[in-house]
């Protein structure tokens, strides 16, 4: 009789755009457990005007996650494997030997500003860009990040021969192998909707070097060993979906029919779903739709809905802010008792974009269709959880009337399937339930896919009907 197989350790660095961490997960029996072994806050930082990411330190902290995930394993155990996701559109430009060649731009940094205007301004060269890539014009977009720099920086054409989006940058640090992930790839408005490599129409229109960008991967390639780091010499790196909304969706335990939509909520609100098509045309222009690409090549229809964002900047007007999860919890259950806004927010006012003040940016709206602003804090988490929900609600029926199809569900993970106010109002105003579940999901899906990718699992389907029965979800019916 066969020795029962020995537990599997990959590690997923998972980079966001307030906090990163490094995770353990073990596969064992057909379950999976994770540990976070190291967290750390990361910030955009502002000189001159201008906002850029400290990617040095990322890397410091990356590296010290992996030496705390290779410490924390069993004695004999080694890590199988190491994947990267971060957040989507950011990017590091350098010459043929890695170096950096110039500073990394926050994708808030106002400079994309004059370019998306210019876009914006003209339909013909807006329809056209979106009909190439499927992406709509968005200020963070790499598109307009690359053709500022270019425009303000010609010298950077000599200075620089590849673009490595983020994770295909630390992926690079990790194995000495430039690479460009597909599914990170389709975030920047520059691969081609209709096939796995970048878009000749959309390079020209925004000024940017075909040499910059290698024919793009798929996920579960493998890169070579982790260099540098003894304790990881036998370690794989995989190539995970580095769009860390591709893995938040890739860990959805979705029903096989179909019939759900994916929320995967934190700063951003991301709600979509997964498709063997795009979504094209003018009302999926009109609507933002963007046709992002899962890590096998498959299409992941979303709209970007502001997000608790919205929250996180009105909290810093207030010194009576939640300083722990029982306060939290406290101040979303009081916002509840609250009676509904008279008025609620459209969250699609891009003057939420990166106010100085939310606040202000808020009570603007508000006086500016004759509704007096809060005045507490409670009310503000009531007005913002209930806009939100609505924004949520508009965008799954706009889903429903593009796609022609009918949803049941509505799987919910980040940190705010933790808020059950957001959860409620998102309920209540989609008239679905809302599935929350207790889930890491980006980190989780980068496992999913180096667990695929190692052969431990066959598929990502058989990966999430084994993950269901784990999970027990919250759920919050319509009311």
């Amino acid at each position: 009789m066969p020795a029962p197989p020995l537990p599997l350790h990959c590690a997923a660095i998972d980079l966001g755009a307030t906090s990163g961490r490094v995770m353990v997960g073990t596969w064992h029996g057909n379950e999976l457990s994770t540990t976070e072994v190291h967290r750390f806050p990361n910030a955009l930082r502002s000189v001159n005007g201008h906002d850029y990411w400290d990617v040095a330190g990322l890397w410091n902290e990356v590296q010290t996650g992996l030496a705390l995930a290779a410490a924390s394993l069993p004695s004999g155990a080694s890590l199988a494997s190491v994947g990267v996701d971060t957040w989507g559109v950011d990017h590091v430009l350098v010459d043929d030997a890695g170096r950096m060649v110039f500073p990394t731009h926050a994708y808030r940094d106002a400079r994309t500003q004059p370019g998306l205007q210019a876009l914006l301004d003209s339909p013909a060269d807006l329809g056209r860009i979106y009909a190439a890539t499927g992406i709509p014009a968005v200020f963070y977009n790499s598109s307009l990040q690359l053709a500022e720099t270019v425009a303000s920086c010609p010298a950077i054409k000599k200075l620089a021969t590849r673009c490595l989006f983020l994770p295909d940058y630390f992926n690079y640090l990790l194995s000495g192998r430039m690479a460009h992930g597909l599914s990170i790839a389709s975030t920047t408005q520059l691969l081609d909707v209709g096939s796995n490599d970048w878009s000749k129409t959309a390079l020209k229109h925004f000024g940017v070097p075909p040499r910059w960008l290698g024919s793009p991967i798929k996920s579960g390639t493998k890169l070579g060993r982790v260099r540098g780091m003894p304790d990881l010499g036998k370690t794989t790196v995989v190539a995970v979906p580095g769009h860390d909304t591709t893995c938040a969706y890739d860990a959805m335990p979705a029903a096989p029919d179909g019939d759900d939509i994916f929320l995967s909520s934190g700063t951003w609100s991301l709600v979509g779903f997964e498709s063997t098509q795009p979504l094209l045309g003018e009302e999926a222009l009109a609507t933002r739709v963007a046709n992002d690409r899962t890590g096998r090549g498959e299409y992941r229809p979303l709209v970007n809905v502001i997000g608790l964002w919205l929250l996180e900047g009105t909290l810093k007007a207030f010194d009576s802010r939640p300083a722990n999860d029982r306060s939290w919890k406290a101040l979303l259950k009081n916002a509840a008792a609250l009676p509904a806004p008279a008025r609620l927010l459209d969250v699609t006012d891009p003057a939420f974009a990166n106010p100085p003040s939310m606040k202000a940016a808020i009570d603007a709206q508000l006086r500016r269709h004759r509704t007096k602003p809060p005045q507490e804090l409670v009310e503000y988490v009531r007005l913002i959880c209930d806009s939100l929900g609505q924004g949520h609600a508009d965008v799954i029926r706009r889903f429903e009337h593009l796609a022609n199809r009918t949803f049941k569900r509505i799987l919910m993970v980040g940190g705010g399937s933790k808020n059950a106010l957001l959860c409620q109002a998102t309920a209540n105003a989609s008239g679905l339930p809302v599935l929350s579940f207790n889930l890491e999901g980006s980190a989780v899906g980068n496992f999913a896919n180096q667990l695929i990718a190692l052969k431990a699992v066959k598929n990502l389907a058989t990966f999430r009907a084994a993950l269901a029965t784990q999970l027990k979800p919250k759920i919050y019916q319509p009311r």
